[in-house]
């Protein structure tokens, strides 16, 4: 992969969120001028948007929803993506939320799927950009994970192409997340899949101008800080990945700003573990992941 192909890379600001302790804490204690800091801090390291949720409160404190978004938009000037799967919330966010504080920048609804197809009215309140989930389908109206490239890269497609369909989305509005799993329990080859299904989606003509993303927290998850080189390791599997996905179609991180998502070179040692644990399912490939932290 190119230093070109790493500098397309779009990163939405992840640390609005109370799964992180220091923003928990910050949201728990109402300390807006915190929030604002942090917002403006993801922006400085580069987020082109912000993930958005201040976790179930919103449900209940719509008052507090909608100072904690207009603090935000306060503070910087880029597209909030409002990550609620209730419509509701959903609702109340666009209604406060001002594209003239984002550069005319459009909001982004985080997460439609097609078992959460009822979502799509809120298309109908104003214009939005839409992140995808692809990890799930709809089958005899039922939900079903999606497991195999084949899987996710057709969800992809045919939700994608509904969107644009049904509801005049243009593809660019259109960000397919394709999942990232952890490491330590893909006994099944789900990484590969995931690679694979960035692959379909990024070479198809019907889908030409579509964004493809995932969050990139999960795949060092439960693993210890360092690689048995001696280097740090979570971070540079999230670098591993995007080595690998970047020059199939992949361009747009869900992630902490300030960490490195540049590729890693070709003798990288957690790249090449990476490489060969993708070659790998069972129990064979977890012996590969343990040989990332154990040293010979």
């Amino acid at each position: 992969m190119s230093d070109q192909s790493a500098a397309r890379l779009t990163i939405i600001g992840d640390r609005i969120n109370p799964g992180f302790k220091d923003t928990r804490a910050l949201l728990e204690a109402n300390d807006l001028a915190a929030l604002q800091a942090l917002a403006v801090r993801q922006v400085e390291a580069g987020a082109a948007a912000l993930d958005f949720t201040i976790g179930p409160r919103a449900r209940d404190d719509a008052g507090f929803l909608g100072d904690a978004i207009c603090a935000v938009q306060a503070a910087v000037e880029v597209p909030l993506c409002f990550d609620y799967p209730e419509i509701a919330v959903q609702e109340a966010c666009l209604a406060v939320y001002d594209p003239g504080r984002a550069r005319g920048g459009k909001p982004i609804i985080n997460s439609l799927a097609e078992t959460r197809w009822a979502m799509t009215r809120l298309l109908d309140l104003r214009p939005c950009r839409v992140l995808l989930m692809a990890s799930e389908r709809l089958e005899e109206g039922a939900g079903r994970p999606n497991r195999s490239a084949s899987e996710i890269a057709a969800t992809a497609r045919r939700a994608a192409l509904r969107l644009a369909r049904e509801h005049g989305l243009a593809l660019d509005d259109i960000i397919v997340d394709v999942s990232v799993s952890a490491l330590i329990a893909d006994t099944s080859g789900l990484n590969r899949a995931t690679l694979e299904a960035i692959r379909a989606i990024g070479s198809d003509p019907e889908l030409r101008g579509i964004h493809i993303c995932g969050g990139l927290t999960n795949i060092g998850q439960l693993l210890p800080a360092r690689a048995a080189d001696g280097g740090e390791l979570k971070h540079r599997l999230a670098r591993a990945f995007v080595t690998l996905a970047a020059p199939l179609g992949f361009d747009t991180v869900l992630g902490t700003p300030w960490h490195c998502f540049d590729p890693l070179p070709e003798d990288d040692f957690v790249l090449q573990a990476y490489r060969r644990i993708l070659e790998r399912s069972g129990t064979d490939a977890i012996r590969e992941v343990r040989r990332l932290y154990r040293a010979a």
